[in-house]
């Protein structure tokens, strides 16, 4: 065990002087997909830890996923988290225009949007810095070194809801160049909630703690109900008869302006 923890120590080392590295390069990118519409036009300097906002009192959660689906899964345990904890102030990011759009709308009242910072050196210090969280919530897949580490060393406490990761990711994490970097960062986390059996035990072979893992079923399962309007139920309810006796093909998490560029359907009544 020692052996992997210096291991996976040296190659946090070498990532992160990569990372820090590219940081010239990785911020002219980030400007070309401003330039394309990936990036929000007016916000983008977020994604280099930059605030756009103050930062209140007191302590602060903060919850992060990658897009929207993601995003829509914290949203629920957002407004418990706030029901159970109203004095604390809590810190949503994403790191796409699409989620922005639409989860920012959703969020309650009070709760900070920022989009997520890169995993630079630079970037992350920025922003744990600034925003200085008592806690991350990531959601799903979202394993950053930079991040992580980052957060470890500044006495952050970490959690990872609905945790999953595909059959190839899982292969390529679990290889002996891969192994040791994320048996420590999974390390540094207090609680792990996969979304499935076959997903805990993949946490486990790639070294995180049988005491940390815990179980709750797949989140995504409880958007609809907590967090969906009584419009929005009555309209998929609609689209739901109308649809009982067709054959449906649809195409989900696509970015906006895909389904008329990209994507003509043709609908068949069977």
């Amino acid at each position: 065990m020692a052996a992997t923890e210096a291991a996976g120590k040296l190659a946090y080392r070498i990532y992160r002087a990569v990372s820090y590295g590219a940081e010239a390069a990785v911020n002219l990118h980030l400007r070309w997909r401003r330039l394309r519409g990936r990036e929000h036009s007016l916000r983008w300097t977020e994604r280099l830890g930059l605030p756009s906002l103050s930062r209140p009192t007191g302590p602060l959660l903060w919850f992060h996923a990658v897009s929207l689906g993601e995003g829509m899964t914290a949203i629920p345990i957002i407004k418990e988290c706030i029901k159970q904890r109203p004095d604390v102030n809590v810190l949503m990011t994403t790191t796409t225009v699409s989620a922005f759009e639409v989860i920012s709308k959703r969020l309650p009242s009070g709760v900070i949007y920022q989009f997520a910072p890169l995993d630079t050196p630079s970037a992350v210090g920025a922003f744990l810095g600034y925003w200085k969280p008592n806690a991350i919530i990531l959601i799903e897949s979202e394993l950053w070194p930079n991040l992580i580490m980052g957060a470890s060393e500044n006495g952050i406490v970490l959690a990872l809801l609905n945790a999953r990761m595909s059959s190839k990711s899982f292969k390529k994490f679990s290889g002996p160049v891969l192994l040791p970097l994320i048996s420590l960062m999974l390390s540094k986390f207090s609680l792990i909630v996969p979304l499935s059996t076959m997903q805990a035990i993949h946490f486990q072979l790639l070294q995180a703690s049988p005491y940390i893992i815990k179980f709750s079923g797949d989140l995504k399962y409880v958007v609809e109900e907590f967090d969906a309007s009584e419009g929005e139920l009555r309209s998929t309810q609609d689209l739901r008869l109308q649809l009982a006796h067709r054959q449906v093909w649809m195409a989900s998490s696509i970015h906006r302006g895909e389904e008329e560029s990209q994507f003509p359907v043709i609908c068949f009544q069977y």
